[in-house]
Parts: structure tokens; C-alpha cells; sequence
């Protein structure tokens, strides 16, 4: 498949590269359907540039291309609940208002980074919806969904996934929703 939001990376199909990608990530590819799994490709990046402006320079990927995820942990009456949200580089995740209503909890803050990363099994800007644990959601702004092409983390920092955006609707969990990002600003 040829993937054209790449900018001047040169991006494989995602499944014969699995050394490029977090285990959890490899694994969950392996298991997604034939036709959504050979949507997807991934490029090695220098771990360095895989926060999104910095790596979007570079490459020249353009910001609206992108989407980032977002770990969310909420708590009610002293349970924890987690999701992943992804939205698009250019806007933020309503994790106080829509996040909060959806996780039906009290409160809603971004997962401490040590946690996110002992959770998923992933590096800390590289944390992506695919291969998450099964029992969270995954909150897909509308935005991400109608997307062409999306760029999305690979699990590690040294690499980037590239997929349609609606392929992530056909992740274990994952949930469209409206008005999930707003405006950066």
C-alpha cells in the first residue's frame, strides 16, 4: 500500500517489520484482520525527534497529519479506570469534560508517564492505541476517524505507524467519538 503522509520517510508494511515497533504492538498487529493490518505501515525515525513538532519538522509530515494518543487515568469512589484518546496533533483532548463523562469518573488527568509506560508496555512518546491493554477504550476523535492518512506512534520512539484513520475504529476498544478535541490554544 502506498502510504502518502510520510514526508520524506520511506514507510514498509508494518507486519514484516516487527522489530521496528514496541511486543505489545507487533503482537496486536499479528491479530488485527487481514485488510486493516496490511493498511498499516510503520517508518524508522531517530528516537530523538518522535515529539510530534519536532519529528513533523523534520520529516516534513504535515501536523494535521498527525495524531497523537493520549493516556487519560480517572478514579471514582477509589477505582482507577484508564483510556487511551486520540486526536490530532493540532488540537487537544477534552480529557476534563469529555473524557471525564466517558470514563464516568470523578476526576481525569493524563496517566504519570512512569505508569503509562508500565502499563503499556511502550516508550514514553512512542505510546500508540494499537496493543493496548484490552480492557481500556480507545476515545477516537471524529477528526482522526475521517482522516485519509494518520501518523501514530509505533510503541517505541525510533518508529512511526501510518494507517487510514478509520482503521482505528477496528482496534479492540476502540470507540468513535464527537467533540473529544478541542482547539489548541
Amino acid at each position: 500500500m502506498p502510504w502518502t503522509a510520510t514526508g520524506t520517510l520511506t514507510a514498509h508494511a508494518a507486519l514484516q517489520h516487527p522489530s521496528l515497533v514496541a511486543p505489545p504492538v507487533a503482537a496486536a498487529l499479528g491479530a488485527l484482520a487481514a485488510d486493516v493490518a496490511s493498511s498499516i505501515g510503520v517508518a524508522e525515525i531517530d528516537p530523538a525527534l518522535a515529539d510530534t513538532a519536532a519529528f513533523c519538522e523534520r520529516y516534513g509530515v504535515a501536523p494535521d497529519a498527525s495524531a497523537n494518543c493520549v493516556v487519560v487515568k480517572g478514579k471514582r469512589g477509589g477505582e482507577v479506570r484508564f483510556a487511551a484518546c486520540l486526536v490530532l496533533a493540532s488540537t487537544r483532548a477534552d480529557v476534563n469534560g469529555v473524557v471525564r463523562r466517558r470514563l464516568d469518573v470523578r476526576s481525569a488527568s493524563f496517566a504519570p508517564m512512569d505508569e503509562a509506560v508500565a502499563l503499556t508496555g511502550m516508550e514514553y512518546g512512542g505510546i500508540t492505541p494499537v496493543g493496548l491493554p484490552a480492557d481500556w477504550p480507545i476515545f477516537v476523535d471524529a477528526a482522526v476517524a475521517a482522516a485519509p492518512e494518520v501518523v501514530i506512534g509505533g510503541g517505541v520512539r525510533g518508529s512511526k505507524l501510518f494507517l487510514p484513520g478509520h482503521a482505528l475504529l477496528s482496534l479492540p476498544g476502540a470507540e468513535l467519538v464527537e467533540g473529544l478535541a478541542r482547539a489548541s490554544g
